[in-house]
């Protein structure tokens, strides 16, 4: 299994909450990739900050809304 990146999200739950907005619909809006969103999602990709910015903005909160720094041990 892929190590976690230190860096959680709720995009998942921002897109269900924006009109079950799916990856794809996410994706276009940032033109990034379906596969892109969902690996940031799984904690398998750290996004820049040029494009978490955007995410944050997509659904109008902070960065620290829509991610988290978990920390390294």
């Amino acid at each position: 299994m892929a190590k976690q990146i230190p860096i959680s999200n709720n995009i998942k739950t921002l897109r269900f909450l924006n009109e079950e907005m799916t990856q794809q619909d996410l994706a276009e809006k940032l033109g990034l990739t379906r596969q892109t969103i969902a690996a940031i999602e799984q904690r398998k990709y750290s996004p820049s900050l040029e494009v978490a910015f955007k995410i944050a903005k997509i659904f109008d909160k902070s960065l620290e809304e829509v991610f988290r720094f978990e920390g390294i041990d």
